[in-house]
């Protein structure tokens, strides 16, 4: 048996790598909790969230009375409107909201490969908040009916269509389009059409329309209706159900636009055509609750740290968290200043503003925006 060369005993067999080498070498860290347990945990939170978010409020109703009502007791009760027909589409589009914006922050920061974006970056909300004031300003679907049901939550997704069409074409150079050119044309669509509504204010002379403004500005769900629900949850199941397929995709991105290309992903169409699903289901969204931000921005963070980064499980814990966070946030936002009711966007800021500087500060040298 033949001898080691002399200091083969003494040197690794891998030296050790520093800076970004190590981190690139260095396999991902496996979940702390197993999947399904943090699934069945969130499941569980989410369901004590909505019978909290019914039960309490500016009239308290005790627990045992919110679960015979919504278990379909038949028995007389006095709080059954405001269970039924106030409380509980609120609470339910507080939770599809934010599972929407938050499925959409995790695919927009896979897509730019940017942890500071988010849908708001895109200038959807401010296209809806544009389109609701025009609406108003101009007075369509004043009357009763149908026409006044739906026209401001029309004219809400016809200015975030438009946000997405201005974003993308000012974000393509030929036939590419990159991540920072992405945020950047987002940020400026967003101030072009914050002004731009701010101008349709004070040329419409009307005060009275300042304070409807106002929730397309901040958010809230205090308009939620059960017919106002059907679209959102629709476009929440079409386009989570799509993205899931996509799980494959998304996760190439991860490795760059080099890598993804050589694995065989065209990633400028690609890009293109998830970017317009999420802004689209980003557009629903708003038109319902109105701009509501850092939704998008915090959950997938919290959602990659207890399931990792691949988007089969990645997307639906994000789904189930940003559910809960609104349905918290707005609970928050009735009882904190009861009765008045908070804009629940004035509270996800409070919260998200500080997260986004903190993002910020920890930004890897280097790396764009």
């Amino acid at each position: 048996m033949t001898a080691p060369p002399k200091g083969d005993a003494r040197q690794p067999a891998h030296p050790p790598l520093r800076g970004g080498a190590r981190a690139a070498a260095r396999p991902p860290a496996a979940a702390p909790v197993p999947y399904g347990l943090v699934v069945a945990g969130l499941l569980a939170a989410l369901a004590c969230a909505v019978v909290a978010g019914v039960a309490l409020g500016s009239v308290t109703i005790p627990v045992a009375e919110v679960t015979r009502i919504l278990t379909g007791d038949a028995a007389p009760s006095p709080f059954r409107t405001i269970v039924l027909d106030v409380r509980l589409p609120r609470v339910l589009l507080g939770a599809v909201v934010g599972a929407g914006l938050a499925v959409v922050g995790t695919v927009l920061q896979a897509l730019v490969r940017n942890r500071l974006a988010d849908p708001f970056l895109l200038g959807i909300s401010s296209g809806a908040s544009t389109g609701a004031v025009l609406v108003l300003v101009l007075g369509i679907g004043s009357g009763a009916g149908i026409t006044s049901t739906l026209a401001l939550p029309a004219g809400a997704f016809a200015g975030a269509l438009l946000a997405l069409v201005l974003v993308y074409a000012l974000a393509r150079r030929g036939s590419t389009m990159t991540g920072a050119r992405l945020v950047l044309a987002g940020v400026a669509v967003s101030y072009i059409l914050s002004a731009l509504t701010t101008l349709l204010l004070v040329l419409a002379g009307r005060p009275e329309h300042f304070q409807e403004a106002m929730f397309w500005s901040l958010g809230g769900l205090g308009s939620a209706r059960w017919d106002t629900l059907l679209l959102p949850a629709a476009a929440l199941a079409v386009g989570v159900g799509a993205l899931l397929t996509l799980a494959r995709p998304l996760d190439l991105l991860l490795v760059g636009e080099e890598g993804a290309t050589v694995l065989g992903l065209d990633t400028a169409r690609f890009r293109a055509a998830v970017f317009v699903l999420a802004s689209l289901v980003t557009a629903v969204m708003v038109a319902a609750s109105g701009a509501v931000g850092f939704v998008g921005l915090m959950v997938p963070h919290a959602a990659r740290m207890a399931v990792g980064a691949p988007h089969r499980r990645l997307l639906p814990v994000a789904a189930l968290g940003g559910a809960l966070a609104l349905v918290l946030a707005d609970l928050a936002a009735r009882t904190v200043a009861a009765p008045q009711d908070i804009p629940v966007g004035v509270l996800t800021a409070l919260t998200g503003g500080p997260f986004f500087l903190w993002l910020m500060r920890r930004r890897p040298e280097g790396s764009p925006l």
